[in-house]
C-alpha cells in the first residue's frame, strides 16, 4: 500500500513543494554518488562535500521556502498556528541537516562517530513523525 500525497503532508508536515526539492536533490545525490564510484568517469574532485551539496542547497532552499511561508501565514492566520508550522519545520530540517553533515563528515573521516551516533538525528526524526502521525485525525 503506498501512501497518498495528502498523507504524506499531514504526517511529514512538508508541502508538496517541498517534498518535490527534496527528492529533486536526492535525485542530484544519487547520480553524483554514482558518478563518484564509477571508474571510468572522472569529471570532478570526487570530494564528499561536492557530492553532499546538492542534499545541502535543497535544505537551503526549503528553509528558505519555509520562511516565505511563515510570514505569508502571519499575515492570514493566527500566530499560535504559525509558530507550530515554524517549530515543526525547523526541527524537521536541521535534524536532517545535522545528519547529512554527520554523514559527511565520518565518510571524510574527520570525526570518530559511531554510525549509531551519525544516525541519532534521524531515529530522534521518526520518532517524532511517529507521534505525529498518531496525533493525526
Amino acid at each position: 500500500m503506498f501512501f497518498t500525497i495528502e498523507e504524506m503532508v499531514k504526517w511529514l508536515g512538508l508541502t508538496v513543494f517541498e517534498i518535490w526539492i527534496t527528492l529533486l536533490s536526492l535525485l542530484t545525490f544519487t547520480i553524483m554518488l554514482a558518478v563518484k564510484f564509477d571508474p571510468d568517469i572522472e569529471f570532478y574532485n570526487n570530494d564528499w562535500w561536492l557530492i553532499f551539496l546538492p542534499l545541502f542547497v535543497g535544505d537551503a532552499l526549503n528553509a528558505y521556502f519555509c520562511i516565505i511561508v511563515f510570514i505569508r501565514m502571519i499575515m492570514e492566520t493566527t500566530l499560535k498556528f504559525c509558530i507550530m508550522k515554524l517549530c515543526w519545520s525547523v526541527t524537521f530540517l536541521s535534524l536532517v541537516f545535522v545528519f547529512k553533515f554527520l554523514l559527511c563528515k565520518k565518510f571524510l573521516i574527520q570525526i570518530s562517530l559511531d554510525y549509531s551516533e551519525v544516525f541519532a538525528p534521524v531515529y530522534i526524526l521518526l520518532q517524532l513523525i511517529a507521534v505525529r502521525a498518531c496525533q493525526q485525525s
